[in-house]
């Protein structure tokens, strides 16, 4: 028997058992199924849903059972998106929306939408023309995380029947035509000079309050001189009136003399030379004041 007889006689005896070989490692590989971890894998069994897979090892029916969609449930972001819409007292705007989002249950958004980005985007896209219709233009800049916060909770409960979930939704810009920016400048510009003027009319108000308060307390203060002087006068005359009870005339004489004195005292006093026309009936008492005052003493 020859060499070739020899090959071709053990090829024959073992071709069976390397098609059943070739069988198994051809199932092994069928039925195995290694799902990496950012996905998820929809199984299909003639035609229908049969289970999803998760990460890492899973087995399936070979020939029977096969992956029909492999969905990656990663967060995605839904490309800057720009709708117009009017506002409560109509103003057309222009708002600049992004949306994040990922998918939580493949087998609903395989079998249940077909293009999930667009839908997204169209959902949104009304959701944000329906809200910023309820504001006013000025609620629409000073509410922007309401705002925010309003339209991913709707679109949320929009998409829910996707298997899908809304992680974040952002409100990137608000842009105006350029007739409303330039209105808005000219009503800005107005407001500051109302202010300007309003600053002005107030610090105007506040001197002219600070100048009466000042002369209010100018006039407190010399009415309060005036009746300390005239306590002390009354004082003076108590004194005098009390000093008469007790020494008789000889005492008011006393102080009339005294203030003979310094009257005339007060009339000489002074710078130059002057001359003082005094009457006799004056010298007179002046020396009976004088009298009075050596008395005294």
């Amino acid at each position: 028997m020859s060499i070739e007889e020899l090959i071709l006689g053990i090829l024959q005896d073992n071709v069976a058992f390397l098609l059943l070989a070739a069988l198994v490692v051809v199932v092994i590989v069928k039925a195995v199924k290694i799902v990496p971890q950012s996905e998820q894998h929809v199984i299909e069994r003639f035609g229908r849903l049969r289970s999803v897979l998760g990460p890492g090892i899973n087995m399936i029916v070979p020939f029977i059972d096969r992956v029909a969609h492999k969905i990656s449930i990663l967060e995605r972001q839904l490309p800057t998106a720009s709708q117009d819409a009017i506002t409560r007292d109509n103003v057309l705007v222009q708002v600049d929306t992004s949306v994040f989002y990922r998918i939580t249950e493949p087998e609903k958004t395989v079998y249940r939408i077909r293009d999930v980005d667009s839908a997204i985007a169209t959902t949104v896209a009304g959701i944000v023309r329906a809200e910023i219709g309820k504001m006013d233009l000025d609620e629409v800049q000073a509410n922007r995380s309401s705002l925010i916060m309003t339209i991913k909770t709707t679109v949320e409960d929009a998409v829910d029947s996707w298997g899908i979930e809304v992680t974040r939704a952002e409100i990137l810009d608000v842009n105006l035509d350029a007739a409303t920016r330039a209105a808005m400048m000219q009503q800005l510009n107005a407001e500051r000079a109302r202010r300007a003027q309003v600053t002005e009319a107030e610090g105007s108000k506040r001197a002219v309050e600070l100048a009466a308060d000042a002369e209010l307390y100018a006039s407190e203060q010399a009415a309060k001189a005036r009746r300390v002087l005239a306590e002390a006068e009354a004082y003076a005359t108590q004194v005098v009136a009390v000093a008469i009870d007790e020494n008789g005339l000889e005492a008011a004489q006393y102080q009339i003399a005294l203030k003979q004195v310094e009257a005339l005292s007060a009339m000489g006093a002074g710078n130059g030379n002057q001359t003082v026309v005094v009457p006799a009936q004056v010298l007179d008492a002046f020396g009976d004041a004088f009298k009075l005052l050596r008395g005294r003493e």
